[in-house]
C-alpha cells in the first residue's frame, strides 16, 4: 500500500476540558499518513484517482470548525471516522498535538491509526 502524507497541519478549534478553554479557539497541530492504492491516478495521471490532499485538508478544517470536543481522543476517533467515510483511505494513522496544553512541554498528545494494515 503506498501512502499520502499531511505534516503539521494547524487547525484551529475550540477544544479542552476547562471552562476557560471552551470560550476560545486553540490551535491543534495534526499530522495524517493515509494508505491506499496510488497506481490508478499514476497511471492516468488523474487526481480524482487519489487521495486530494487539499480536499482533505479543507474537510479537516471543516470538521474542526463545526466541532468542539473536551478531549482530543474524541477530535481524533471522530475525525478519523469521517475521514475514511468519506475518502478512499485503507488505513490511517492521525497524530494530534496540543501545543501549550502542558507548561513545561512544547505539546501534548496523541498518535492512533485506524483500518486495515
Amino acid at each position: 500500500m503506498d501512502c499520502i502524507f499531511i505534516e503539521a497541519l494547524k487547525v484551529d478549534t475550540i477544544i479542552g476540558v476547562y471552562d476557560w478553554e471552551r470560550t476560545l479557539h486553540q490551535s491543534l497541530c495534526l499530522d495524517l499518513e493515509m494508505t491506499t492504492d496510488i497506481r490508478p491516478a499514476a497511471t492516468r495521471d488523474d487526481v480524482s484517482l487519489t487521495l486530494d490532499y487539499a480536499a482533505i485538508s479543507q474537510r479537516i478544517q471543516h470538521f474542526a470548525d463545526e466541532h468542539q470536543f473536551a478531549l482530543i481522543e474524541t477530535f481524533a476517533e471522530k475525525l478519523i471516522e469521517i475521514l475514511r467515510d468519506e475518502f478512499p483511505i485503507t488505513q490511517v494513522k492521525l497524530t494530534v498535538r496540543k501545543p501549550g496544553a502542558v507548561a513545561a512541554a512544547q505539546s501534548v498528545g496523541l498518535t492512533i491509526i485506524r483500518g486495515e494494515a
